[in-house]
């Protein structure tokens, strides 16, 4: 194994500006041989550019980037994997419909008599996995395997491909569950013993202090700090972090009970034994004006699924579901934002922003589908409507014409939520709406979501940290196998709720 003080990339004094936005300044990082190094901060704080630097997504404007000792120009991603840097992203870049064996070794099969060996294919894919500590059936087609599996065979497929040395881990956590979070764990430990430098970026901080050695904190495009794992306590590291100590955001954000509960009176919207079949079971639901309710569950409890009915992306083959007294008969995204119905979707990147329209473009969306095309907001308006929302949830954008896809994924998220609240809606469905962003805009969306509360709208959330269910509803709704088995409010602890997700007595 490679001495674990060699430096395998060392990056010195980097910056890299876009328009309008300094993205990295003065930033010093290094990489050892078999280490695995987290690097943390903020959404916006710098990380996302500075591995695009390293794998030759974007060249920096000043600063020198050392590979093995020896000072590089690193031209492209494919420079970069000759170089033995490999990138496994949040969104694994694989084909569902191809097999395992077929994804891990894609463009570099092996051939005989001008055919694709598939026997001699399949057997070097299971050879690669199983030195990574993994043993599946490489010939299952990746789209029916889990994400902790699709996570394996895009490192497997990295490893191949450029025989890396280091290899960069972009939230390869953000969708597995504990166990699948723990296999991955093994195969980075693994990789560390054999002189892989890993860099290891996630905003899951218990995971940080799990199979870190180092820890390297930006904020705001500058170098916080190197440190090492074991002297750094989780509450300076947050601190550092954030720019600003914990209590303070604590502070920002109204408690429930500061709050209340919901208003007596009619329900704002009734589910009566609303369900699809072979997505979610029948279930009930109030809703109240001025209510949160959370929805807790484990990934596939149908929590998702709820969220699609109440919004009509899908359509109930069973049950009934009224808002503000009428019978909901149509079931479809424009008729539930006529109905004053919004929905943040779990998936940002992929149902929420339109990347190459403009902040502006993306916020006037949804009002502009509600007044239709015929009606069409003038520049002046949207500006206006543009402006209120970048100011009122603090999106971090040079202006309003930026396009949205240069934003950090928590701004994005901003982005998204001012694109209901623009319609002012009177119910507003958050599914995962912190998901892989900062402590600090998580601390600005809760606030909101209990700001809005108090305004008299009602809120469904749903968030897989279940301490965030907590802190942000007055009623938890629990989800198991996509049937709803228990309902809690008041002073209900994490322990109880977990225990309804478990199933146990």
């Amino acid at each position: 194994m490679a001495e674990l003080s060699k430096e395998i990339v060392t990056m010195k004094g980097i910056y890299k500006s876009f328009v309008g936005v300094q993205a990295l300044e003065d930033v010093d990082f290094t990489l050892n041989c078999g280490e695995i190094h987290a690097l943390v901060g903020e959404n916006g704080a710098g990380k996302s550019t500075l591995i695009k630097v390293l794998t030759g997504v974007e060249q920096p404007d000043a600063g020198t980037v050392m590979i093995n000792q020896q000072k590089m120009t690193i031209r492209s991603p494919q420079h970069a994997q000759e170089l033995g840097i490999s990138t496994v992203y949040q969104e694994t870049n694989l084909c569902p419909h191809l097999s395992v064996a077929e994804n891990i070794l894609i463009g570099r099969e092996p051939m005989k008599w001008g055919f694709i060996d598939r026997k001699a294919m399949n057997e070097v894919a299971r050879q690669i996995l199983h030195g990574l500590g993994v043993n599946l059936d490489v010939t299952q087609t990746l789209g029916v395997c889990s994400v902790a599996i699709q996570q394996m065979a895009a490192i497997a497929r990295a490893l191949e491909i450029s025989s890396a040395k280091v290899l960069v881990l972009d939230e390869p956590t953000s969708s597995l569950d504990m166990n699948e979070a723990e296999q991955l764990f093994q195969v980075m430990h693994k990789l560390r013993k054999d002189g892989v430098g890993i860099i290891f970026i996630t905003h899951f901080l218990d995971q940080v202090y799990e199979v870190a050695e180092r820890i390297t904190v930006l904020r705001n495009g500058k170098l916080v700090g190197t440190y090492e794992t074991d002297t750094l306590p989780r509450m300076e590291l947050i601190t550092k972090m954030i720019g600003r100590s914990l209590a303070d955001y604590d502070n920002m954000i109204k408690t429930k009970s500061e709050i209340g509960q919901h208003i007596e009176g009619n329900a704002l919207l009734e589910a009566r034994d609303l369900g699809l079949t072979g997505s979610v079971e029948p279930f009930d639901l109030d809703l109240y004006a001025g209510e949160v309710v959370g929805l807790a569950g484990l990934l596939g409890s149908g929590r998702t699924e709820i969220a699609q009915l109440l919004f009509g992306i899908d359509k109930p083959d069973s049950g009934s579901m009224t808002i503000n007294d009428e019978a909901v008969k149509d079931y479809s995204p424009l008729s539930s934002i006529v109905r004053g119905v919004a929905l943040c979707p779990e998936d940002r990147k992929a149902a929420g922003i339109v990347g190459d329209l403009t902040v502006r473009e993306n916020i006037i969306l949804a009002m502009q589908a509600n007044l239709g095309w015929f009606k069409y907001l003038s520049p002046q308006k949207q500006y206006e409507i543009a402006d209120r929302y970048i100011d009122l949830l603090n999106i971090a954008t040079p202006s309003a014409d930026q396009p949205v896809k240069n934003l950090s994924g928590g701004n994005q998220q901003k982005v998204i939520l001012a694109r209901w609240l623009a319609t002012n809606p009177q119910l507003l469905i958050l599914d995962e709406p912190t998901r892989g962003i900062d402590v600090g805009t998580k601390a600005e969306i809760q606030k909101l979501v209990l700001s809005l509360a108090e305004e008299g709208k009602s809120c469904v959330f749903i968030s897989s940290e279940l301490d965030e269910v907590l802190r942000c509803s007055h009623r938890i709704m629990v989800l198991r196998e996509q049937e709803k088995v228990g309902e809690f409010s008041g002073d209900v602890d994490e322990h109880t709720i977990l225990h309804a997700i478990g199933g146990s007595e």
